[in-house]
């Protein structure tokens, strides 16, 4: 199984699933734009071979490259799974005919817009919203939508460039922040609890789902530097409360086609009890989501992943053991992280629930809030109780603070 992978070691965590490809018998060959000197060790480790382009991000021109670069070899599957080079994976696959989803497909998960309109057509509840691509487009739309909305890139990936708007003043604001955007979604903003639906699929079918809660909201995250945010997988997704969810995330997959491979979907849950969708990535979630799920049914879901798309198959454990909660943490101030605060007294206080601690150490600077989740490091707990894994992640929220200052 000779497969090509875009981008195998960006983001980071793009180094598990090129092992992962390893570990399951592919003939791994890497495309991507960092110079193969500079790939790390672990990247080396599993990959049979590397093309270095220009510009990762430029299209046509890689698909040409890695077209003569490959010329003569027979190549199985093509895969992506970081947000800017789906398509660019569904563009070689189409001009090798190689299997797997076509860029038509494959546009549907990335242009917001399109996708809603697909979701839609398929009867399930999406926002209310509208492509606007000039200022006038946007006031056109906020006056037919209303306050409150939602303004965001069309083909964005996360929270990033993305705002809640309550009136014509926060849009007057918001819109030169905007500028740097060809393309946005001007939606209905929907007043409710926000989850995830995430599924590695073989054949459109999930073979292992998980539904994870933000809190709070990302978009709220996004705006208050403050805030700690919080995600907590669920162990108990088969509850009453999340079958319209799942429910709404499998007529998704179906509406838009989705073949093998991970997903990432974003769902609201209102105060009525109606399941609504936000949007969805034919990717897998970022900001260490696919660890979290690892550690909630102690399942590789990197290996998984690629025995699922090369070989149709998943072998890994479905059975949900644990609540497992990520807790991101901004520090104070400016500069270097200087000191860190409780995280001792918390560590001793949850004991063998704690499965991870990657703060960044003192002297590390601070990273910028705005620019990233991630933000300052994170701490991971797990515990086959709901409320004990809410309680253990928001005294991590609270308890634990880090503080930067200028210094070299």
């Amino acid at each position: 199984m000779r497969v090509v992978f875009i981008a195998p070691n960006y983001p980071p965590e793009m180094l598990e699933y090129t092992r992962g490809l390893a570990e399951i018998g592919a003939e791994v060959y890497g495309v991507g734009d960092t110079p193969k000197e500079m790939l790390p060790a672990s990247a080396k480790a599993h990959l049979h071979d590397y093309l270095r382009v220009p510009r990762i991000l430029d299209e046509d021109d890689v698909v040409q490259r890695v077209t003569e670069w490959l010329r003569g070899r027979s190549i199985d599957r093509v895969l992506s799974n970081w947000e800017p080079t789906v398509i660019l994976a569904a563009k070689i696959r189409e001009r090798w005919g190689v299997p797997g989803m076509s860029v038509d497909a494959v546009r549907g998960f990335r242009d917001k817009q399109l996708m809603k309109d697909r979701v839609r057509a398929a009867g399930l509840r999406v926002p209310r919203s509208r492509r606007v691509r000039t200022e006038r487009e946007v006031y056109e739309a906020a006056e037919e939508i209303g306050y409150p909305l939602v303004l965001k890139p069309i083909a964005g990936a996360g929270s990033a460039d993305t705002y809640r708007i309550t009136s014509r003043a926060e849009l007057d604001q918001t819109l030169p922040k905007m500028r740097g955007v060809p393309e946005a979604s001007c939606e209905e903003y929907i007043d409710g609890e926000e989850f995830t639906f995430d599924t590695v699929c073989i054949g459109g079918k999930p073979a292992y789902e998980n539904v994870a809660a933000y809190l709070p909201k990302p978009i709220e995250a996004r705006n208050e530097e403050w805030i700690s945010p919080v995600i907590i997988t669920v162990r108990d997704i088969a509850q009453a409360k999340l079958a319209k969810g799942l429910a709404l995330g499998r007529g998704v997959l179906q509406a838009l086609g989705m073949v093998d491979g991970f997903t990432h979907m974003e769902w609201y849950l209102t105060s009525k009890g109606e399941a609504v969708f936000g949007e969805i990535g034919c990717r897998p979630g970022g900001a260490h989501l696919v660890d979290q799920m690892n550690h909630t049914s102690d399942v590789d879901l990197f290996r998984e992943w690629a025995r699922a798309v090369c070989h149709r198959r998943f072998e890994g454990n479905t059975v949900r053991k644990y609540n497992v909660g990520i807790v991101f943490k901004r520090a104070q101030g400016e500069g270097r992280i200087t000191r860190i605060e409780g995280l001792e007294a918390w560590s001793r206080a949850c004991g063998q629930w704690v499965v991870e601690e990657k703060l960044l150490p003192v002297g590390t600077p601070r990273r910028n809030w705005k620019h990233t989740l991630l933000s300052d490091g994170h701490v991971m707990v797990r515990h086959p109780d709901w409320s004990e894994a809410h309680r253990m992640s928001f005294a991590a929220a609270t308890d634990i603070k880090l503080f930067a200052a200028p210094g070299r």
